[in-house]
């Protein structure tokens, strides 16, 4: 695969314990997480993968850098998946740690949304 052309839109917001940093590689929105997802940061995320007006959305959310995730992260990522999908495009999880990886492997999550162990393979499929 050839590297893709990375645009930063731009958008780095902080809220809380939860950094998200919105670029797009070939179309595909790129989400690099760096801290906690919980109920205090988790409307931040949500806002992040709003996808209304958006025909066939591809995201890809790096996870590499967080630390911690609870159940409010996993609801937003199925709601997300579901979103996406009835949109017709798809959504992708790249790079969780291995406490992030656990907690998608015990409530199944890693059997529904693609989860990749790089950001180089989650944009390659």
């Amino acid at each position: 695969m050839t590297e893709g052309r990375m645009t930063d839109t731009g958008q780095a917001e902080q809220a809380g314990g939860l950094s998200v940093v919105t670029t797009a590689t070939d179309g595909i929105r790129v989400l690099t997480l760096a801290g906690e997802i919980d109920h205090h940061t988790g409307d931040q995320l949500r806002h992040a993968l709003e996808v209304t007006g958006t025909a066939r959305p591809r995201i890809v959310i790096d996870m590499l850098r967080v630390t911690f995730m609870d159940s409010s992260g996993i609801n937003i990522l199925v709601n997300a998946h579901q979103t996406v999908t009835e949109a017709d495009g798809w959504l992708r999880l790249a790079a969780p740690t291995d406490s992030v990886l656990r907690v998608l492997q015990l409530v199944g999550i890693d059997d529904v949304i693609q989860c990749r162990p790089t950001l180089r393979e989650a944009l390659a499929l």
